[in-house]
């Protein structure tokens, strides 16, 4: 769904090296699509995953897909995702899974933030995302 000359996304130099996201991601033009912080609650609104990152971040990107869907946008459409951890020692964990959902060719501008807690106790991730859409 993506026009790829609406979206332009660039690693300039001399930042440094970009591993698994866009430095900057350029919308020419087209409609913002923002998807609010979705946390490991499946759509029964039972917690998915409790203890377990990779579950739950599983969990996650699924809601974040049904959201994107909903507007008629896809994973390819997304420009930035923000990441919010109770343990970022455990990235690798998340950037794995995200890996099955993005494009890993021009990934999207990314920040992630390590936080003391979430909404709740059980809840490790949330994640948050924009997209472009036509």
């Amino acid at each position: 769904m993506h026009d790829y000359e609406q979206l332009i996304f660039r690693n300039p130099q001399p930042m440094p090296p970009a591993n698994g996201y866009t430095h900057v991601v350029e919308v020419r033009n087209g409609r913002t699509i923002y998807v609010s912080g979705q946390i490991a609650i499946n759509q029964n609104g039972e917690v998915v995953g409790l203890g377990d990152l990779a579950a739950q971040t599983r969990q996650v990107f699924e809601n974040i897909k049904v959201a994107l869907e909903a507007s008629n946008v896809s994973f390819d459409d997304v420009v930035k995702l923000t990441f919010f951890l109770t343990d970022i020692s455990q990235i690798q964990v998340v950037r794995d899974i995200r890996d099955m959902y993005i494009n890993t060719k021009n990934p999207p501008a990314s920040s992630a933030v390590e936080v003391s807690k979430l909404v709740n106790d059980q809840f490790l991730i949330e994640i948050e995302a924009i997209a472009v859409g036509e």
